[in-house]
């Protein structure tokens, strides 16, 4: 896969060093890179969605609502590269990557219901584990979260549920998109769930390097895997 698309693959290399770069050391890259590090993180997107428009055409629901989600994770992005500006913004970063996961979802359930009837227990232990972090993770949080309490809680359920449609994508499609896209969510679930520790419990340092590195190679291999998505033939198992 790192050589069939070599030279997008180099050009994400690029983006994902220089803006690892930027969250290492914010003061220095400024001075460097003037007002161009604002560029910087919505190329993480913006380069991923033309990727996928140029490979897919948009053809069908799925890419189209994988569009969507990487449409509204560049809106996340931008709200909150300028949290600190106003409060209201960390809860519109918060609102466009609820819908991000949302569109996901709905792009992940056309797989489902292409066959439901396969891979029952492997659906059983998405749910139990997904299902289980979604629940501990949140009465971890609850104590910090004074008014975002219900929010939080929102947004838990549908990462929670995201992860949980990209697990039963399994035995649909072929295994490199499955692979990839279920990896996408797990990381996009550990991103989200670093973040909230960072902004709720206890912010440290490398918290930017963290939440970026595994944000990006989650939008990543979601998008990969909705490039090289194959579907299988209707078959019980």
């Amino acid at each position: 896969m790192l050589k069939k698309h070599l030279q997008f693959n180099f050009a994400f290399v690029i983006i994902f060093i220089v803006q690892l770069l930027v969250e290492s050391d914010p003061v220095t890259s400024k001075l460097v890179l003037l007002d161009f590090h604002y560029l910087v993180k919505p190329l993480i997107t913006i380069s991923l969605m033309l990727f996928l428009v140029y490979h897919t055409q948009l053809k069908g629901r799925f890419a189209k609502r994988v569009f969507g989600g990487l449409l509204f994770g560049l809106f996340g992005d931008c709200f909150l590269m300028f949290q600190t500006a106003h409060p209201s913004f960390f809860l519109l970063g918060l609102a466009s990557f609820l819908i991000g996961h949302l569109l996901y979802i709905m792009a992940f359930y056309l797989d489902y219901i292409w066959n439901s009837r396969i891979q029952k227990g492997y659906t059983r232990w998405a749910l139990a584990i997904f299902g289980v972090f979604c629940i501990v993770f949140y009465i971890y949080l609850r104590p910090y979260l004074a008014e975002m309490k219900i929010p939080v809680m929102v947004y838990a359920f549908v990462i929670s549920l995201m992860g949980i449609m990209a697990a039963n994508r399994k035995g649909r499609v072929n295994t490199l998109s499955f692979e990839l896209v279920m990896w996408g969510a797990v990381l996009f679930i550990i991103s989200d769930a670093i973040l909230a520790y960072n902004r709720f419990v206890l912010p440290f340092e490398t918290s930017g390097l963290w939440i970026m590195s595994t944000y990006m190679l989650a939008q990543y291999l979601i998008t990969m895997g909705a490039v090289e998505r194959k579907m299988k033939k209707k078959s019980a198992m």
